[in-house]
Parts: structure tokens; C-alpha cells; sequence
């Protein structure tokens, strides 16, 4: 039986799994309100067992680092913002249409921005109400969600992976948000031999049972073979270019890499700030003028009306 299921099983036949040890910047999460279903097309509806399993996962504090360039909830209308809440809709169409519902984020080289591309995706996701969110580390190579969120790398995908810890330790709640992180876990010396075990598919297809996206970072492609694996074991895979700095070749030598045919599309990273703010600059300040007129001619309007 799925380590997944059986968790699910316990949280289920467990009416009072009791407070959850505190760790360091770590609380116990209080009870969730109940998931509500995703327009979309999510799965079905969570039993009570995945309910109470969201519940026992401990919450930490929104707290991410100053150089990690996020996107604000609070500037909805920022350019940045603006972006990804267009690929939020874009995947959100396909899986309207497909079952689409864990996504691996990479890119043909490093610094090229697939990390940042799957942080700012999944807190996109996330905004949206009754939309539990999964953002997994899996670079175990040189993994970086718990630095760019300011929390303990351990315990991780790595401890459950190898029973040293259970699905909800392993996760943390973003307080005041459905954003749930999945940290890498304790370092190992053969990430792609654990990734080839059968409990990391397993894994996968399990775990949007209970989050309606699961959104993977992974390793670049042409410098480890863990994001081609990953790629098979996943409904779809993103992948990440930088202006400027990817190459044809690369890009190309990435796609053949793919064991299959499963690409959804590929995010530019990179773009010169100037032409991406000039845009949405232009486009808030047409609007705003028309609002400006609408209300001018408010008075007029009325008074020819009577």
C-alpha cells in the first residue's frame, strides 16, 4: 500500500491525532476549513481523511527572504504579477481540458530561472480560494525553497522518501495562504538513485488527491538526469528560458532529452524591464483615463435624461 494512502488511512481512523511536536519556527496549524472544490476541473472532493491530514501539517510564517523576488499579492496589477497570473489561467484552461495536476518546472541550464518561475507560479495558483497548492523541492542537488522561504530544509522529501519522517512532517503551511512547501530534506549522495524508486511515483500520483496542484522544481536538464525522470512521472512539464542567455542549441538538446512528449509550454525569463513595465504601464493608465472621462460625463448624462 502507497505510504500516501496509508498516512491518509491513519489521519482518517485518527479522530484526535493530537498536538504536532513544535520545531524550530514551526506551530501547529489550526484546524483548516474544509477544501472547497476548483472550477476547473480538480479532482474529486477530499475525503474527510485528506482533510485531517492537510490539518496536522504544521504552519510557519510567510516570512521569505528580501532577494528572492516574489510577487505581491498586495500590487496585483504589477507587471510581474500580471504574468503569471496569465500562466495560472493558461494551466488552469488545460486542466479544464485534461488531468493535469503536478507540473515539473526546469529548464535547460542553471540560472536561467526555473526556480523563480516555480515559486511565483505556485503563489499565483495559490491566491485563488479553495486552491491547495503543493510547491516540491526536487533539486536535490542544490535545492533552494527553504532558503527563499526562510524555513528548515529538514525534514523533507528525502526523510519521508527514506522513513525517517511521515507525509505531514514533511510539509509546511504557509500561514494565511494555501501555499504548501515540501522542502528537499537531509542531503544525499544518490538523488537519482532515490528518485528511481517506486515510492516517488507513487508519491506523485498521490499527492493530487490532495493538493489541486503539485508544482515540482527540479534539477536543469542537461546537467543531471533527475528533471527527465521526474518528467515521466509527472502530467506535464514546463520548461524555463532566459533571454539573452539560452541558447537555441540548448533548448533543443533539452526537448530531445525529454523521454516524452509532454511539454506544456515554455516560460521566457528575462524579459527587459523596461518594455514588460512600459506595457502594463501603458494599459492602467488607458483605463484609468477612460474611468476619468466616464465619470466627467456622469452629470451631463443624467441631466439630459430628465
Amino acid at each position: 500500500m502507497s505510504r500516501v494512502h496509508d498516512a491518509l488511512r491513519r489521519a482518517g481512523s485518527d479522530p484526535d491525532p493530537g498536538p504536532i511536536p513544535a520545531r524550530s519556527g514551526v506551530v501547529a496549524a489550526p484546524p483548516s476549513a474544509p477544501v472547497q472544490a476548483f472550477v476547473s476541473g480538480p479532482p474529486a472532493e477530499p475525503s474527510g481523511a485528506q482533510e485531517d491530514l492537510l490539518a496536522r501539517i504544521a504552519e510557519v510564517p510567510f516570512n521569505p527572504s528580501p532577494e528572492a523576488l516574489l510577487i505581491d499579492p498586495a500590487h496585483p496589477y504589477e507587471a510581474p504579477t500580471e504574468e503569471f497570473r496569465s500562466l495560472r489561467t493558461r494551466l488552469n484552461h488545460l486542466q479544464s481540458l485534461q488531468p493535469i495536476h503536478n507540473v515539473v518546472i526546469t529548464s535547460a541550464s542553471p540560472t536561467e530561472g526555473k526556480s523563480f518561475s516555480a515559486v511565483n507560479l505556485a503563489l499565483a495558483q495559490a491566491q485563488l480560494s479553495g486552491n491547495p497548492t503543493l510547491l516540491a523541492d526536487f533539486d536535490l542537488r542544490r535545492p533552494v525553497l527553504h532558503s527563499i522561504f526562510r524555513l528548515s530544509r529538514t525534514p523533507g522529501i528525502t526523510d519521508f522518501l527514506l522513513g525517517r519522517a511521515q507525509l505531514h512532517e514533511v510539509i509546511r503551511r504557509i500561514a494565511g495562504t494555501n501555499l504548501y512547501v515540501l522542502p528537499a530534506g537531509e542531503a544525499v549522495l544518490n538523488p537519482l538513485e532515490l528518485l528511481n524508486l517506486p515510492d516517488v511515483k507513487r508519491l506523485l500520483d498521490d499527492l493530487p488527491s490532495i493538493f489541486h496542484w503539485v508544482i515540482l522544481d527540479s534539477p536543469p536538464l542537461l546537467f543531471a538526469a533527475d528533471a527527465n525522470l521526474l518528467s515521466t512521472l509527472c502530467h506535464g512539464t514546463i520548461l524555463v528560458v532566459r533571454v539573452g542567455a539560452t541558447t537555441v542549441d540548448s533548448v533543443t538538446r533539452a526537448m530531445q532529452s525529454l523521454c516524452q512528449n509532454n511539454v506544456l509550454g515554455i516560460v521566457v525569463n528575462g524579459a527587459r524591464r523596461g518594455e514588460l513595465y512600459s506595457k502594463y504601464s501603458y494599459y492602467n493608465a488607458y483605463y484609468q483615463n477612460q474611468d476619468a472621462s466616464e465619470d466627467k460625463s456622469e452629470p451631463a448624462a443624467s441631466g439630459a435624461g430628465q
